[in-house]
């Protein structure tokens, strides 16, 4: 029972630990736009998704934003809808201070079907329709076609040095237990050994108490 427990603890820890890195690393879309727009939003109870209301373009009511949009197209027809706001110096940390710029940028880039210019588009985040959430461009880029390869240097870069890190932790976790917990629990083991081996004599003397006492032998 004990060991399903930590496995299902650990189990949880992963999947928390992955949807946060995946939400937070830096993804790259190839898409077409097809169409910007400012609108006044209502953030709630998704404001988690949305930046802070002191990153810089967004207005002093956390309720009501006036929130740039970025519209595109997949190349197999899907569609997608980008937020363009700033992450000022708050989680996470892209230090966005140019959505603006950005959306200018985003206008620039508009193309039709009949001569699509395509764009890798980098951002973060998720889209979820039913919930009002969606991602936040960080970076636009023109590249040849829907085909181009695009290497996630930045996600490798971060992978490993967490990958680094926690190995570093593990290493030193079980250093400490090698050098600190093992031997307490040694000890501990001998006492309880010695205090059994203890009340193991006292019983034995006594019986021998009470045989001698009684004539027994």
């Amino acid at each position: 029972m004990w060991t399903k427990l930590k496995w299902a603890i650990r189990l949880i820890l992963l999947v928390v630990v992955g949807a946060f890195l995946h939400y937070t690393l830096p993804h790259r879309d190839v898409v077409r736009i097809t169409g910007t727009y400012n609108r006044l939003t209502e953030v709630g109870a998704n404001s988690i998704f949305y930046a802070s209301p002191d990153s810089g373009s967004t207005t002093a009511s956390v309720e009501r934003r006036d929130i740039r949009f970025i519209e595109a197209v997949f190349p197999d027809g899907d569609v997608m809808v980008y937020r363009n706001e700033d992450t000022g110096w708050i989680w996470p940390p892209y230090f966005k201070y140019d959505s603006s710029n950005l959306q200018a940028e985003a206008s620039n880039l508009v193309s039709p079907a009949s001569a699509p210019q395509w764009v890798a588009v980098t951002h973060y985040g998720w889209r979820m329709p039913i919930f009002s959430i969606y991602p936040n461009a960080v970076k636009l880029r023109a590249v040849e076609g829907p085909d181009v390869r695009l290497i996630p240097w930045v996600n490798i870069v971060v992978l490993l040095m967490l990958g680094g890190l926690w190995l570093m932790l593990w290493r030193m976790w079980a250093q400490f237990k090698e050098r600190m917990i093992e031997p307490a629990v040694d000890d501990l083991n001998n006492t309880l050994e010695a205090m059994d081996q203890q009340a193991d004599a006292a019983r034995e003397k006594a019986r021998g108490f009470w045989s001698r006492l009684f004539g027994r032998k």
